[in-house]
C-alpha cells in the first residue's frame, strides 16, 4: 500500500487528506507544526470514514519521523495570501517555511516524489528541489490543473454546460502571467473558438488569471482550498495509480518553451516516476510573450533568493 504524507494541516491540507482518504489512495501522514492540529484533524477524519465508508489509516502528527518511507509527498505548508496580496508578495516567509520542510523531507523520505502546492508556486517549487537535492522530475508544482479548472468553470457557465465536457488548458507561471490557451481548449471535442465569440473568451481568460485572487477578496481572510484541494488529488492519483496523465503542472524546463532552468507551468505526463515527459505546444507570438515575461519575473525573484 502507498505512504501519502501531507505538509500542512490547514485549510489546503486537510481537505487534500480528505479526499485522498475517500480515494482510499493509501496511508496517510498529515503533519504541522501546531501541536494538536493535525491530531484532531486526523481524529474527525477517521471518525468520518465510519460514515462514508472508507477505512484509510490517518495518522496527525509534529513529528517529521513519521513521514519515513512516503511514496508522495504533498506540501501545502506557510501562509496563504491576504486581500491585496500578489503571490509573489509571500516569497520571504514561505520559502524559509519550505526550505527547512524540503530538509525534512530528504532526511526521512528520500525516495519520495513530492508536490509543492505553496505559493508562489513556480518559486517554491524551485526551492523545494534545491533544497531537498531531488532529481528535477521528482518534484514539480500543482498550478495548471486548479487554473484550467478554473477556466473549465467559467466555460460551463458560459456555454450553460456540463463542466464534464470541458476540456481547458492554461500554462505558464502560476499567477497574473498565466496563459490560458483558447486554441488548445475544447467542449466535447469542439474548439472553444467555434462556440464562443472572442471578446467573450477574452473575459473568461482575465476572470481565470484572476481567479484566486477573486476568492481571496470574497473571504477577507484565506484563500481558495476546495479546487486547490482537488487538483492536488487528481495529481497525486496519477503519480500513486502510475496512470501516465497528462496534465498541466509547474515542471523543470531544459530548453523546452525557450527556457532552462526554472520551474514553470507546462503540459507533462505524470506516473510512478514524477514528470516523466513535457509536452511542448506551439502557440502564437503574443502567448509566447506573456510566457517570456512571466519566466523574467520568476528569474529575477530566484536572483534574489539564498537557495
Amino acid at each position: 500500500m502507498a505512504k501519502i504524507s501531507v505538509i500542512g494541516a490547514g485549510n489546503v491540507g486537510a481537505t487534500t487528506v480528505q479526499r485522498l482518504a475517500e480515494l482510499e489512495l493509501g496511508e496517510i501522514v498529515m503533519t504541522d507544526i501546531v501541536e494538536g492540529l493535525p491530531q484532531g484533524k486526523a481524529l474527525d477524519l477517521i471518525q468520518a470514514g465510519a460514515i462514508k465508508g472508507y477505512d484509510t489509516s490517518i495518522t496527525g502528527t509534529n513529528d517529521y519521523a513519521d513521514i519515513a518511507d512516503s511514496d508522495l509527498v504533498i506540501i501545502t505548508a506557510g501562509i496563504a495570501r491576504k486581500p491585496g496580496m500578489t503571490r509573489e508578495d509571500l516569497i520571504k516567509t514561505n520559502s524559509k517555511i519550505i526550505a527547512e520542510v524540503s530538509k525534512n523531507i530528504a532526511k526521512y523520505a528520500p525516495e519520495s516524489i513530492v508536490i509543492n502546492v505553496t505559493n508562489p508556486l513556480d518559486i517554491i517549487t524551485y526551492i523545494a528541489m534545491k533544497s531537498t537535492g531531488f532529481e528535477t522530475k521528482k518534484i514539480f508544482g500543482m498550478s495548471g490543473v486548479l487554473d484550467s479548472g478554473r477556466f473549465s468553470s467559467f466555460i460551463a457557465e458560459e456555454l450553460k454546460c456540463s463542466k464534464k465536457d470541458v476540456q481547458a488548458m492554461v500554462i505558464g507561471g502560476h499567477g497574473d502571467l498565466m496563459v490560458p490557451l483558447p486554441q488548445y481548449t475544447t467542449v466535447s471535442g469542439i474548439p472553444l473558438t467555434d462556440l464562443v465569440p472572442e471578446d467573450r473568451i477574452a473575459k473568461m481568460v482575465d476572470r481565470t488569471i484572476n481567479g484566486g485572487a477573486e476568492i481571496v477578496e470574497l473571504l477577507k481572510q484565506g484563500s481558495a482550498f476546495y479546487a486547490p484541494s482537488a487538483a492536488i488529488v487528481s495529481m497525486a492519483e496519477a503519480v500513486i495509480k502510475n496512470s501516465k496523465r497528462i496534465l498541466p503542472a509547474s515542471a523543470y524546463l531544459e530548453g523546452q518553451y525557450g527556457q532552462e532552468g526554472i520551474y514553470f507551468g507546462v503540459p507533462v505526463k505524470l506516473g510512478a516516476s514524477g514528470v516523466e515527459e513535457i509536452l511542448e505546444l506551439k502557440l502564437d507570438e503574443s502567448q509566447y510573450e506573456i510566457l517570456r515575461k512571466s519566466s523574467e519575473t520568476i528569474r529575477n525573484v530566484i536572483s534574489q533568493l539564498e537557495v
